[in-house]
């Protein structure tokens, strides 16, 4: 995939690479939009990620360029990766190529308080950026009222809950589409949806009062933890100019801790964990009502989760899927079971 692309000379001249390639590149990781690739500069020695873009979950012309754009508002935080080049213009292989510097550290775990507050203290100073108003374009990032394709700036949907069901909906129509779909799953998704849509009408996140540059999908496995307990974010596919309680919300939601670790938060530990995150925000911006909107916001989340594994699961099935993971595989047969949705349905007194 990248054999070629990395002999260019635009490639070299902008990194500073010599001009006869002799460094290695070993894949690191590969999501399903993503092929991540690592590597050390031949002269400094630094290591640096090459990240190839196969896809846009949020249909974007631009998706790379998207990406590295939010991390460069974001390099104030010291919470982010740097960016040090990025090529959307597919002029030497069919994808967009992003190389920022390589980030060491572990996953936190849900069951370590010193790890959750470290994550919380991450979340505070990213939350805390102020965003310049020319860098943020307002619509949605689906459906009928959505932005132009080839935006680079942060997309700002008009709510939280309601830019969350437009991304359902449309994940969910990939589901109950295919022939390949369980009807029983099918119909309990569409309930569990239109449920999310009452709950989502008698809510009012939409007031949240500061907005900022949120990630939108915070799974535990997106945060390192070094030798010092600082945290630090990575993998920015999806940001939003948005309200932080969304966040939140998608990191407690029991869709998001049970996706690599099987933990589900107690009412207790969620609540304890907001008040960690408050603190840390120590007054930097208008927190008011995020706590009820956090709380809100997991449950939307939920929705999302089950979607997204409902159109993933679909994707799945075609033999020449050209991004594939094992365990994701797994865990999507595990969140449309009989069990998993049964709980869920619970969570929304259903």
């Amino acid at each position: 995939m990248i054999s070629e692309y990395i002999k260019n000379s635009e490639y070299r001249k902008a990194l500073s690479l010599p001009a006869e390639m002799t460094e290695t590149y070993i894949l690191l990781a590969q999501g399903e939009y993503n092929v991540n690739y690592l590597f050390a500069h031949p002269v400094t020695g630094r290591k640096l990620i090459l990240r190839v873009n196969t896809g846009s979950q949020m249909h974007l012309d631009r998706q790379i360029e998207y990406e590295a754009h939010a991390l460069d508002l974001l390099s104030g935080s010291g919470r982010t990766p740097k960016v040090l080049f990025v090529d959307g213009s597919k002029a030497f292989i069919e994808f967009g190529v992003l190389v920022m510097e390589y980030l060491t550290g572990r996953y936190p775990s849900y069951e370590s308080s010193a790890d959750m507050s470290g994550v919380m203290k991450c979340m505070a100073d990213i939350h805390s950026v102020a965003i310049p108003s020319e860098e943020v374009i307002y619509g949605e990032p689906f459906g009928k009222d959505a932005v132009p394709r080839d935006t680079v700036r942060l997309i700002a949907p008009g709510s939280a809950s309601g830019s969350i069901l437009d991304e359902c909906e449309s994940m969910l129509k990939v589901y109950m589409d295919s022939p390949l779909g369980d009807m029983s799953v099918k119909e309990r998704l569409r309930r569990l949806l239109d449920r999310g849509h009452e709950i989502a009408g008698k809510g009012d996140e939409e007031t949240a009062v500061t907005r900022c540059c949120i990630n939108t999908e915070l799974n535990s496995t997106n945060f390192l933890v070094d030798d010092s307990g600082f945290v630090k974010l990575v993998d920015w596919e999806k940001p939003l100019y948005g309200d932080p309680a969304q966040d939140l919300g998608h990191l407690l939601a029991p869709t998001t801790t049970f996706w690599k670790t099987d933990t589900v938060l107690s009412a207790g530990d969620t609540d304890g964990l907001i008040n960690e995150y408050l603190e840390a925000v120590d007054g930097r911006y208008d927190t008011c009502g995020i706590s009820e909107r956090i709380k809100r916001l997991i449950t939307i989340t939920c929705l999302r989760g089950l979607t997204w594994c409902a159109m993933a699961w679909v994707e799945y099935q075609d033999p020449e899927k050209l991004i594939a993971n094992e365990s994701t595989r797994k865990k999507l047969d595990a969140y449309l079971s009989d069990s998993f949705l049964k709980d869920i349905e619970k969570r929304f007194g259903l």
